[in-house]
Formats: structure tokens, sequence, C-alpha cells
């Protein structure tokens, strides 16, 4: 491990009610698992341009301040960019009190050297992603998409058995994903639009709490303070496709789920989704599985 990182493990070690898991994944490649239990902590160690370091947030959120006007916030799903040589000297603000999240630390310098073998050739080193990323600033943060949800959750839903080669694996992944997205100025987050994402993950538990219920973009325009075409545009963005598709995907997969494991009728199904009318709930259901409800149910039946 470098010496800088030990550092590094032995300072977040220190901080009281929290724990730290710390996994070599490759030559040049560290992955360590956080659980904090505090309001904040200060991180100090020396700059470091060639290591990157890719933090997650799985629950709670995270401000960092990194006492040069820059600051990083994320919420669950979110995750950030950026060299060791910009956080030096920070501050870590947990605004729930907890946190859970990753990091991976990226030694370009000795990927350079010994790179894993699927990272041979593919050009993946520090200057593709200064270019990429950091060229507007000392760091880049980005909000969570369906594609980086499956990256990261692969980090903690695998077999215990075979944890360590689904950490390598996913790593190199994830590399490779970032190595390859296209950005954009609005898919930056910023403190404003990391409010805008906290919205919208409210607005999404609110809704899939209240599955069958039709709420209208209207409504939850004025219930949440947020404009409706932002509101479509920011949901998108986070979910990786519209409001009315994501909320429908979520009421087929309710609906299989009472057609395998209930004896509800049919009419009772549509209306729990969210359906008054039976036979747009069919229309809709065979639109989605490719076939009718009352058959999904019977190839269920023993």
């Amino acid at each position: 491990m470098n010496k800088e990182l030990h550092h590094i493990e032995t300072m977040l070690q220190s901080v009281p009610n929290s724990t730290i898991n710390h996994i070599s994944l490759y030559y040049g490649i560290d992955l360590y698992f956080y659980t904090v239990n505090t309001d904040n902590f200060s991180v100090h160690h020396q700059k470091i341009s060639h290591i990157m370091k890719i933090n997650y947030c799985r629950k709670g959120r995270l401000i960092c301040d990194m006492n040069n006007d820059n600051k990083i916030y994320l919420g669950s799903g979110d995750f950030s960019l950026h060299t060791l040589d910009v956080y030096c000297d920070s501050t870590l603000y947990f605004p729930t009190g907890n946190y859970e999240g990753l990091s991976l630390y990226i030694d370009f310098k000795k990927l350079l050297i010994n790179p894993p073998e699927l990272l041979e050739e593919t050009g993946i080193c520090h200057e593709l992603f200064s270019n990429k990323f950091w060229h507007k600033g000392s760091f880049a943060s980005f909000s969570g998409s369906t594609q980086t949800d499956a990256i990261f959750s692969a980090f903690y839903d695998c077999p215990e058995h075979l944890k360590l080669a689904y950490y390598k694996i996913k790593s190199i992944e994830l590399l490779l994903y970032l190595s390859t997205i296209q950005t954009s100025n609005d898919c930056y987050l910023t403190e404003y639009r990391s409010e805008q994402i906290e919205i919208i993950r409210q607005v999404h538990d609110y809704l899939t709490d209240n599955i069958g219920k039709h709420i209208t973009i209207e409504e939850l325009s004025r219930q949440y303070l947020i404009n409706p075409t932002t509101l479509k545009s920011v949901f998108k963005s986070v979910y990786g496709n519209s409001l009315a598709s994501h909320i429908k995907e979520h009421r087929m997969e309710l609906a299989s789920k009472f057609l395998r494991e209930t004896d509800l009728s049919i009419a009772q199904i549509s209306k729990k989704v969210g359906y008054e009318s039976q036979s747009k709930f069919t229309s809709v259901f065979k639109a989605y599985y490719k076939i009718l409800p009352k058959e999904y149910r019977k190839n269920f039946i023993k």
C-alpha cells in the first residue's frame, strides 16, 4: 500500500464510532468501505496528483469542504472523482450524522508500471481523466444513474465467497465506464443540483410508497416546490427514464409479485397498483410482459 494511503487509513480509523475496511485489489487499486457515525472530521495529508479517489455515497449525505472555495455535495447514489492534491486539507461534514460509502484509490503511476490485464492497451491513465473530468475544476461529482447504481451496488450485494472477485471486476468496469461516458455541463453536480436531486429522490420514494394512487406532475411540483419541467428533467437524469415509465415499471413489478404470491383478483391487483380500469391494467401488463395477467399467474401455479 502507498504510505500516504496508509496514513489516510490510520487517520480515518481514529474517527470515533466509525469503521473502515481496506481491500487491496490490484497493484495501484485500493478499495475502502466506510461506515461513519459522526457530524464531521478533518483530513490532512500530502498533496498527491497521481492518485485519483472515487467516492461513492451509499447512505446518508456527505459535504466535503476543501478549504479552497470548492465543495463536494453527495447524496445517496452520488459519486465524485478527484486527485489527492485537491483533497489534502479538507473537512468532511455528515448532515444526517451517519454515512455509508466506499472509495477507490487509483494510483496511475503504479497502473502504468503493472496494469491489470483487462486495462492493458485501454488508454486509461491520469491524462485521460484529467482531460475529461477536471479541465473545468479540481474535481467532478455526479448523480447516480441506472448504470452506476448497478456497478456500485454490486460492491455490496454479492455472495460472501465471491466478494473479492466482484470487487476486482466492478472496479475495472467502473474505470471503463468512466473512460467512455460523455460529459456535459448539466451532468455535473453543484450544490443547487445536489439539492434538486435530493428532492427527486424524495419524490421517487413518495411515488413508490403510494403506488396505488394517481399523482400528477402538477401535484408533485406544488408539494415539493420544484418546477414541473425541472422535475421531469432531473428525474430522468437520475433514474434513466421518464417519471411515467419508471413508475410503470414499479407498478408492473409489484403486479407480477401479487399475481405470483397472492390470491387477489385481477381487478383488485389493478387497483392496488394504480389502475382504476382492469382493462387498462391488462393492456399495460401484456405490453410489458408479453403475456396476459391471467396466463402469467397460471405459469406460477404448481
